[in-house]
């Protein structure tokens, strides 16, 4: 019978595996021995899960690096397309961890196909350039509530300048285009074996350290957009919301059978909040509509819905992927509480964004905000956010003092549009985030702790106003919908 790897593994890799650089260095024969040797046992899968592979080859340390190393010497990219490698690569084992972890292993998946395939592309950078925008296109192609899909033109401008200051080829960004779009990337994992690992991890952590540990939910086809799911985070507010979606990821409207008012158990736990159909219970499993209806708030910013006017006590929220919500809450007093505590919240742990994913000087693109919580001081939280607001600021400023002129082409208005939106949105995220830290976030944090410990349960959903508008208003499209979804282009205007 197989038994977990990290009791199959012998002392040498254990104390190298735990010790980092401290005990390993290029020179030590035994080290690279005991690396060699994990890294057949996790190829032949001997005493591990596929799930068991990733987080053994991701982390920063020396010796995972020469696993790692010597686990891909067991592929043979040569000859092989990038997608045709990556897609044997990523089926042989589950591509799970932190982001970090997994850009790591990618990293590593990079090197190996440049030593096999030196001809093909120039430098190790361009290949994981390619590999990460295989990836990026993989979820835009295939993903859950994505808008306009990437067109094959989009992709080869996003990847302008990008080998090593030239261009790659049209014919290669044309054939991985479309290899992706033809057939999405897939993991090789089964649910059943997902979730018996993830459920082992928490376990045997919580057990031999009590440290925290991180599940993931959200969509399976690209793993770098997972929500982490913490069971030892803490709640900080619960209470019931009625919720409705009015845009969908990238700011497209939520199409209209969708956009309905939902009564929800609202649990704010860590940086997810948890929109529960039945009663709360604190010991019960959330369902897989509970798991499905999470909401990520990390890099999000929660605001009063001043201008929507068919029901009281409504706030929007507005995620790190530019979905939008509209939820109600009992009366004014909560909609407050709602609006600071997930604030504050996404203030204080949400980790600094990443650089665009894909650079192109003709095409804007949003940054990457990963999921992730922050491993800075909350000193160092408050400083990196005072220098976005300072960086938003002035970028907002330069791009004012520079509007395109009229007689360009729309598209080029239609970015510009798009870049004054974000940077607007970012600008008063930013400000949002250091008044609510300079206001001590981790005090006020504390007593919404203590509130959130002391709540009682509730047997019955209480009642939501809905009648608050008057009797003859007319229905008519707010003006704070029309502002939360992408700026109305030229082309648009012309058909409307």
């Amino acid at each position: 019978m197989r038994t977990d790897g990290a009791l199959e593994m012998g002392s040498m890799e254990q104390s190298l595996l735990h010790s980092g650089t401290d005990l390993v260095t290029n020179g030590n024969k035994s080290d690279l021995e005991a690396a060699k040797r994990l890294a057949k046992r996790l190829y032949n899968l001997e005493g591990f899960k596929r799930s068991d592979v990733a987080r053994h080859l991701g982390k920063n340390n020396d010796f995972s690096k020469l696993v790692a190393e010597e686990y891909l010497k067991f592929f043979d990219f040569t000859g092989l397309t990038l997608d045709q490698s990556l897609r044997f690569f990523l089926k042989a084992f589950a591509l799970m961890g932190e982001t970090q972890e997994r850009e790591r292993v990618l990293i590593h998946f990079s090197n190996r196909y440049y030593q096999c395939n030196r001809c093909s592309i120039p430098s190790q950078d361009g290949v994981h350039c390619l590999t990460c925008a295989l990836m990026l296109l993989n979820t835009d192609l295939h993903g859950h509530n994505i808008g306009k899909k990437m067109t094959c033109q989009d992709f080869i401008n996003n990847l302008d300048g990008l080998n090593g200051g030239k261009d790659f080829t049209k014919e290669l960004l044309k054939a991985l285009y479309n290899s992706i779009k033809n057939e999405k990337l897939e993991w090789a994992i089964n649910e059943e074996e997902l979730r018996k690992s993830l459920s082992e991890l928490a376990n045997n952590k919580t057990d031999n350290a009590g440290s925290k540990t991180s599940n993931r939910i959200g969509s399976s086809t690209n793993p770098f957009l997972d929500i982490p799911q913490d069971p030892n985070a803490k709640t900080y507010k619960a209470g019931f919301l009625s919720r409705k979606i009015h845009a969908d990821m990238d700011g497209k409207k939520t199409p209209r059978g969708k956009r309905g008012w939902k009564t929800f158990y609202a649990v704010l736990k860590g940086m997810i909040l948890y929109l529960q159909k039945d009663e709360y219970k604190p010991e019960k499993n959330l369902s897989e509509d509970d798991l499905k209806n999470a909401v990520s708030i990390h890099h999000m910013l929660a605001i009063k819905a001043t201008e929507y006017e068919k029901r009281p006590n409504v706030f929007k929220l507005k995620t790190a992927d530019w979905r939008v919500f509209l939820f109600q809450a009992q009366n004014p007093e909560e909609m407050e509480s709602w609006i600071n505590r997930m604030n504050l919240v996404a203030a204080m742990f949400s980790a600094p964004p990443f650089p665009a994913a894909i650079g192109s000087q003709k095409r804007f693109s949003r940054p990457l905000l990963p999921a992730t919580t922050t491993k800075m001081s909350q000193e160092d939280q408050m400083k990196s956010h005072e220098a976005k607001l300072k960086q938003i600021s002035t970028e907002l400023t330069e791009h004012r003092s520079y509007p395109p002129d009229k007689k360009v082409k729309a598209k080029e208005i239609d970015e510009y549009r798009l870049k004054e939106h974000y940077l607007e949105f970012e600008k008063t995220r930013y400000e949002t985030y250091v008044q609510l830290l300079k206001e001590g976030g981790p005090e006020i944090l504390n007593s919404m702790e203590n509130d959130a410990a002391g709540m009682k349960k509730s047997h019955s959903s209480p009642s939501l106003n809905q009648e608050m508008q008057p009797v003859n208003a007319k229905v008519k499209r707010n003006v704070s919908e029309r502002k939360d979804h992408r700026p109305d282009t030229a082309n648009n205007k012309q058909k409307s």
